[in-house]
């Protein structure tokens, strides 16, 4: 399960609003750790907001964990960004394959859009899917 801290700015309803001031679970240098505090460091220098699930009823000012099922961050890591760059590399041999360089650069964007699609269709069925929500420990 990856985790990270905060404090609960807001309760609303079933859920509640957390500050986290550090990206990514702090597991970058141990084994398994995927350097996501790296790249939120990078990216984004302002404390983040999260809207969690809060089944024990934390409230304002409380500090908590807040939590994401095991293999929710990798297996949206591989549909982010793995799947549409394989699609886009398939696309663009099978169209220079058929077509030469045009060929190519259509089968790269058809690759893509295909890709995109498949994301979209994915990313709604795990929506209702509990393993990818992430809610307070």
């Amino acid at each position: 399960m990856s985790e990270a801290t905060g404090t609960v700015i807001k309760v609303d309803g079933d859920y509640a609003i957390v500050r986290t001031d550090e990206a990514g679970c702090g597991r970058c240098h141990e084994k398994g750790g995927c350097g996501g505090a790296n790249v939120g460091r990078m990216f984004c220098s302002t404390p983040q907001r999260w809207r969690v699930l809060n089944p024990r009823g934390a409230v304002v000012g409380e500090k908590v964990a807040i939590a994401v099922g095991d293999g929710a961050v990798t297996a949206s890591a591989m549909l982010i960004y793995v799947l549409p760059l394989a699609f886009l590399v398939a696309g663009a041999l099978l169209g220079t394959a058929l077509a030469e360089e045009a060929g190519g650069i259509i089968g790269a964007v058809s690759g893509l859009t295909l890709a995109w699609l498949w994301v979209k269709h994915l990313q709604k069925q795990r929506y209702c899917d509990p393993k990818f929500h992430p809610h307070i420990v």
